[in-house]
């Protein structure tokens, strides 16, 4: 067969995914602390970025709620004018930023034309005597967990030696403060024998807080237990059988312990009081509390038992930017060729990165919208509203992909009357219905078992074939292992351990 060139014409689809396409998608699936480190590094990085320093707009100034409610869905939309829900995601905004002038402001003096020094204006004191330090720099540092330990560990033992082995403990403790390192590798490191290891290690044990440098959870607990003199025989031989207490089986327990029901309540209740992790307390930074993307709260009625809400991004985690085109005009008249390449591509930058930001905004409105709108019941009456919601019917409602809808409700929180809830939390699978009417929310179903559960008496502990035959009664149809498997997810134990614990309070309030 001979070879020949000739030319072929096909038509086919493809999907390019362009550098903007890309960050767009990127900017997506951010969560809001994720985004703002983001704009941050944006706005270092670029300079025909800049912060928008004007204050947020709140939506009552905007609009009355009145006006923008809609009479079909019941739900209040928080959009600007020009920017409705069946806007194109790529839509074309305005980013205009006006430097404006060096003498307006409420620090400058028309009198002296010094109005950056005036006291008034910058809060400062007229006697200069106030403190220059940044507000950071005053505030209260914590203590880690090794400075503490270090500190009690000079004050408690003086011979060089004992403090050298001391320091080689305190390095082997774990995030929870357990010692994870074995003494036999400590002797063998430092020269010296395990017992002098052993006998370090007794003193140090008895640091603040108590249960450090322990080696098992039997011996976490009985460190607590002798820092508080309650390390008696009965409890020792109750630590020393943690896996009947793990299987509540109350009754071996106090066959072993040689104790009555009082004795064996109080003990438990010893138990629980203490902390199986000691060093959590000392750990890094505070919490950081989870900031909602997404707000939600009743409409005119004020009680949104009407049927109407109010949905709104949080301001406070939209990242506020503008383009500057003021700027970018000055500086690209005089900019020689190879300075207007650089001008021209850091401007098409930022416009693609504002522009995907209001993409962002304007996706997370409109599927938040839908969901609250499919799941309305829910903020009225509770998880037992809940209806079965997958991402396919919110992305056929809005017209998206299954994908973005999917990267919109990931560490995206919404905040409701009935507290703040990540998005992902309203799509829960569907439980068939006994008589063929609509189907009922898994979420909802696990909420009826530990409701059920819950209400039992200690005379008629529910098994979980019970739960199926009530959920019948009620229209759900549930197979018995589903109700298992969601009490398990619960952290409810079975219906035989549920018997030996409330026999056990039983007998307590019987005494």
């Amino acid at each position: 067969m001979a070879l020949q060139p000739r030319l072929d014409l096909r038509q086919a689809q493809t999907l390019v995914m362009t550098p903007q396409l890309q960050q767009a998608i990127k900017l997506l699936q951010l969560s809001n602390l994720e985004l703002t480190a983001f704009v941050e590094q944006e706005l270092e990085r670029n300079p025909m970025l800049e912060r928008d320093e004007r204050p947020a707009e709140s939506f009552e100034d905007r609009v009355p709620a009145e006006q923008r409610r809609d009479a079909d869905t019941g739900v209040v939309v928080d959009q600007d004018p020009g920017r409705g829900a069946d806007a194109p995601l790529d839509v074309e905004i305005d980013n205009s930023y006006d430097e404006g002038s060096p003498y307006e402001g409420p620090s400058y003096d028309p009198d002296t034309s010094l109005g950056s020094w005036d006291s008034a204006g910058s809060g400062g004191r007229s006697d200069f005597s106030g403190d220059e330090r940044a507000f950071d720099e005053t505030l209260a540092q914590s203590v880690s967990l090794r400075d503490h330990l270090i500190e009690q560990l000079e004050l408690d033992i003086s011979s060089p030696a004992d403090r050298m082995v001391g320091m080689a403990l305190i390095d082997s403790l774990d995030d929870a403060g357990w010692l994870v390192a074995d003494l036999e590798e400590i002797a063998d490191g430092l020269g010296t024998t395990r017992a002098h290891v052993e006998a370090v290690l007794a003193r140090v044990q008895k640091f603040d807080p108590s249960g450090l440098f322990a080696r098992s959870l039997k011996e976490c607990l009985a460190l607590q237990l002798a820092d508080r003199n309650r390390l008696d025989p009965a409890i020792q031989c109750l630590l020393d059988h943690l896996d009947l207490l793990a299987r509540r089986d109350y009754t071996s327990l106090m066959r072993l312990c040689r104790v009555d029901v009082d004795d064996m309540q109080d003990m438990i209740g010893e138990i629980r009081a203490l902390d199986p992790k000691p060093a959590v307390r000392f750990g890094g930074g505070p919490a950081e509390p989870v900031v909602p993307d997404v707000l939600v709260r009743p409409g005119p009625g004020g009680d949104g038992l009407d049927g109407a809400w109010i949905i709104e991004l949080n301001p406070d985690t939209l990242p506020r930017v503008l383009l500057n085109n003021r700027y970018y005009a000055r500086v690209s008249r005089a900019a020689s060729r190879e300075d207007k390449s650089f001008i021209t591509e850091t401007f098409q930058t930022a416009s693609w990165l504002v522009k995907a930001l209001d993409q962002r905004a304007n996706t997370i409105l409109k599927v938040s919208t839908e969901i609250i709108r499919q799941q309305n019941r829910f903020l009225e009456i509770g998880v037992g509203g809940l209806r079965p919601l997958i991402l396919r019917d919110i992305a056929e409602a809005v017209d998206l992909h299954e994908s973005t809808v999917s990267r919109v409700t990931s560490n995206k929180y919404i905040a409701t009357p009935r507290g703040v809830f990540e998005l992902k939390y309203f799509f829960t699978q569907a439980i068939n219905a006994a008589d063929g009417g609509d189907a009922h929310s898994a979420e909802a179903v696990r909420h009826r078992i530990k409701a059920l559960i819950d209400a039992e008496s200690p005379d008629a502990i529910l098994s979980d074939d019970t739960l199926v035959e009530i959920l019948r009664t009620e229209g759900i149809e549930i197979a018995r292992r589903t109700v298992a498997k969601y009490r398990e997810g619960m952290k409810i134990p079975s219906s035989v351990q549920r018997r030996r614990e409330k026999s056990v309070k039983g007998l307590l309030k019987t005494r």
